[in-house]
């Protein structure tokens, strides 16, 4: 529902960020309806997979270096507080999501009801680093959150063989489950400060508006 919904905010001609996850798969495939019957726009995918589902229903796929500047992203989020600050990257593709994302004028998410909370934090962090150093960087990691009153674990992303979770960019993914982020502006800056962290999954200041699905029908929420 929230990515058909999703829709009535494009038009013709526009240069897209396509978002990663189920739910901007979701939007991905009524574009893809819409493309066959005619509407002309460019899509910048966010992760390889998007890539792939776009480039089966012949959406017209650019890279950002080709299209540096984009009307619109679409994507989903993991959780929505706030002033619309998000927690992303649950599927793993926060850096070049946060990338596409604010190279556009404007980043609609869509999602459930579900998603929506009073604070940040209940769905783990993920925090992308690079692997060398990889003990160091989550100490430093940890030892900032306790600075900022954040404890809780620092969780390794593994896939279901026991391999480290690799990003499209190679890089590592640490979950981080404070359960609380009464203050994410605070520990995004804090975090970007650290050497050997890549990205973080708080999205802040970045969305424009939220279409959520609840059961009664969609609901909007804007900053």
């Amino acid at each position: 529902m929230a990515g058909e919904a999703a829709l009535s905010h494009v038009e013709s001609g526009m240069k897209l960020g396509l978002g990663s996850g189920s739910t901007s798969e979701a939007f991905i495939r009524a574009l893809g309806v819409r493309v066959a019957e005619g509407l002309q726009v460019v899509g910048v995918p966010t992760s390889e997979r998007a890539a792939v589902l776009a480039a089966s229903l012949s959406i017209p796929l650019a890279t950002l270096d080709e299209v540096p500047e984009l009307n619109l992203t679409i994507d989903g989020a993991d959780e929505i507080g706030p002033d619309l600050a998000l927690i992303k990257g649950g599927g793993g593709a926060l850096l070049r999501e946060k990338i596409v994302a604010t190279a556009s004028r404007r980043m609609i998410v869509i999602a459930d009801s579900s998603k929506v909370v009073d604070t940040l934090g209940a769905f783990p962090l993920p925090i992308e680093v690079v692997p060398f150093g990889l003990t160091a960087t989550r100490a430093k990691i940890a030892a900032t959150a306790e600075r900022l009153g954040l404890i809780g674990t620092l969780n390794l992303r593994k896939t279901d063989s026991g391999a480290p979770y690799l990003t499209d960019g190679g890089h590592f993914i640490l979950d981080a489950s404070f359960r609380r982020i009464p203050r994410p502006e605070a520990l995004a800056k804090a975090l970007e400060a650290i050497p050997g962290v890549v990205e973080h999954g708080l999205f802040i200041g970045i969305a424009t508006m939220a279409i959520v699905a609840h059961p009664q029908g969609i609901k909007t929420i804007t900053r």
